[in-house]
């Protein structure tokens, strides 16, 4: 079966799927994304994502391409049309097509919009999770409105590029004083020795993850204590346990950082009880 995109208004073949050339998005980076899991056929957190989705387009001064509830109709018919079960649904909102110039395009002009969806294995996603994953960290070298989901995102493809070839699946930026921000498409986080989860402040600084933020749901129902704060790359390889939370991985056990063991070298207790409690938590939204 085709895969189906939806695109300014259609529904298309995705090998067929095009956008224009003086896209803002492709030429500038102007524009923002979302991506939601997609499990045993729901949409995971489509609320909390719609309400990042709103800020990030506030905070660029870009229109909504489509009512709220539209747009969540069409998430849905593009993760139907593709008959998705597990997997992810991605969208995209840029401002629109415009003759090249830095200054926003004349008045009027209709922000873009681009939806689409695949699929992925939860057993192989079970199976990374029962061995953990290793990390390794990078100079923070990204500009300071991190905390807006933009497609600008080359430094976040040059820091997982070189974790891919250091045989680590994810890289986190730390910043000058030598404290951990967040990985290049996660957000991180260690236990303690005495099992209290730390993860950076999102008040500045990070993304302020959904999964992050759902996370903390789920720890205060498994009684967990959460702290925000900073903590160093020396205090993550000293922790008990360690693990990265988004969309595209819920919450998956970090066992290594610059090849450093964390712990035993294996996932925790706490961290796998976070991902199998996560499901019945998180806001489902059936497709």
């Amino acid at each position: 079966m085709p895969r189906i995109a939806y695109v300014n208004g259609r529904y298309t073949r995705h090998a067929e799927a095009c956008v224009h050339i003086e896209d803002r998005g492709y030429q500038f980076a102007d524009g923002v994304y979302e991506v939601c899991e997609v499990a045993r056929g729901q949409i995971m957190d489509m609320t909390r994502h719609l309400d990042r989705l709103d800020r990030s387009l506030r905070e660029l001064r870009i229109e909504w391409p489509l009512s709220r509830r539209v747009l969540q109709m069409v998430m849905g018919e593009v993760v139907r049309r593709n008959r998705i079960e597990n997997g992810l649904v991605y969208l995209q909102v840029t401002r629109g097509v415009a003759p090249r110039d830095h200054y926003f395009p004349a008045s009027g002009t209709a922000p873009a919009i681009v939806v689409t969806a695949k699929r992925s294995d939860p057993a192989a996603a079970a199976k990374r999770a029962s061995q953990g994953v290793k990390v390794i960290t990078v100079r923070e070298n990204r500009w300071e409105r991190v905390d807006i989901k933009t497609v600008g995102l080359l430094p976040n493809v040059l820091a997982r590029q070189q974790a891919k070839e250091a045989g680590a699946v994810e890289a986190w930026f730390v910043d000058l004083d030598g404290v951990v921000k967040e990985g290049a498409s996660t957000n991180a986080w260690i236990v303690t020795p005495d099992g209290k989860l730390v993860t950076r402040p999102a008040d500045h600084g990070i993304l302020r993850g959904v999964t992050r933020a759902t996370v903390m749901d789920v720890a205060k129902k498994l009684g967990l204590t959460v702290e925000e704060r900073g903590f160093s790359v020396e205090e993550a390889k000293q922790a008990k346990e360690a693990f990265i939370t988004a969309a595209t991985t819920v919450v998956m056990p970090v066992v290594a950082i610059d090849d450093a063991s964390v712990a035993n070298g294996h996932p925790g207790s706490v961290t796998l009880s976070l991902r199998d409690a996560f499901f019945d938590i998180a806001e489902k939204t059936p497709a």
